[in-house]
């Protein structure tokens, strides 16, 4: 089943595809028991739909509802719709970051570098859950209309695997482990700075020097080493990304989104500077009498010295 207006599990109606990446086909759905939109999709399994490809497929879907992380598309449920397995998702307006690049360039280091602490904060709360993503890539890097950032088919093996950002050592037949996850999202920030893979679109090349990401390019060759023993971990990374963006918030506003005025809207007033003292205006008669009795003071005064002079000497 996956045709527009039909219940999957008859529960979730699907509305319209509002995408579609290696996973299939993503629905805008509306769950009637809860009364709230969310994404479906139908889960990718082996051709035949045999018991144990549907189980494993159903089980990935599982693991997935245990990630909870801001950055990651929260999976609402699994289930079974006849013979295929669908799996229900938070619903973020947005797109994904292989159109936005396709459509509007790269971005800058400070961009990249603040969208891999998002990143590399939602792999490692997924890691943390026992999951590894195991294809990180662009296309399911959604960035979404609010300026927010989620990471979608987390731990999905279905969705298949991009070259361009696959590990080399899982073309050996190593299994997917945190460190083929860092190797993805080097590859993946790479791209985003530089606007091409950095072993090309096919991954097979050799390593294309950055010229783009500037104080960025230690942190990434450092996640695209080849040996995964001596890439650095998530956190390591998350420290060096901050170490570059010190503290600033330099997301991209999407192009969905509305723009951001460049000064404040509203300014509160400054407050008023404190009373000061009024002047005293003296007229100049006033100033005269004044002058005159200080010269007297001054002279009655030199009287009175001179005088207990001659009385004591």
């Amino acid at each position: 089943m996956g045709t527009e207006g039909a219940l999957v599990g008859g529960r979730y109606r699907l509305d319209q595809p509002i995408g579609r990446g290696r996973a299939g086909i993503v629905w805008l759905a509306y769950d009637t028991q809860l009364n709230r939109t969310v994404a479906a999709k139908k889960m990718s399994v082996a051709p035949g739909h045999s018991e144990q490809s549907v189980a494993a497929a159903l089980e990935e879907g599982r693991a997935a509802m245990r990630i909870q992380h801001a950055c990651a598309i929260g999976v609402y449920d699994v289930l079974r719709d006849g013979p295929d397995p669908w799996v229900v998702m938070e619903y973020v307006p947005s797109r994904n970051m292989a159109d936005f690049l396709s459509e509007y360039g790269t971005l800058t280091p400070d961009q990249t570098a603040f969208l891999g602490i998002q990143l590399a904060s939602a792999l490692a709360a997924a890691h943390r859950a026992g999951v590894v993503h195991r294809g990180l890539e662009p296309g399911n890097v959604l960035l979404a209309d609010d300026g927010g950032v989620k990471v979608t088919d987390i731990g999905f093996t279905g969705a298949g695997f991009n070259p361009a950002y696959r590990a080399p050592e899982l073309s050996r037949g190593a299994t997917a482990a945190p460190a083929t996850d860092a190797f993805s999202l080097g590859a993946t920030l790479y791209t985003a700075v530089e606007g091409v893979p950095p072993y090309g679109d096919h991954g097979g090349g050799p390593l294309r020097q950055p010229e783009k990401a500037g104080v960025l390019a230690p942190a990434l060759m450092k996640l695209l080493r080849e040996d995964p023993l001596s890439r650095p971990t998530l956190g390591d990374s998350i420290t060096s990304f901050q170490a570059i963006t010190q503290g600033r918030q330099t997301a991209f506003i999407p192009p969905t989104a509305p723009a951001l005025p460049t000064v404040p809207a509203f300014r509160p007033p400054s407050p008023p500077p404190p009373p000061r003292e009024p002047l005293v205006r003296i007229s100049p008669v006033r100033a005269r009498q004044l002058i005159l009795a200080t010269m007297a003071v001054l002279v009655a005064a030199a009287i009175g010295i001179g005088v207990t002079q001659l009385l004591f000497l």
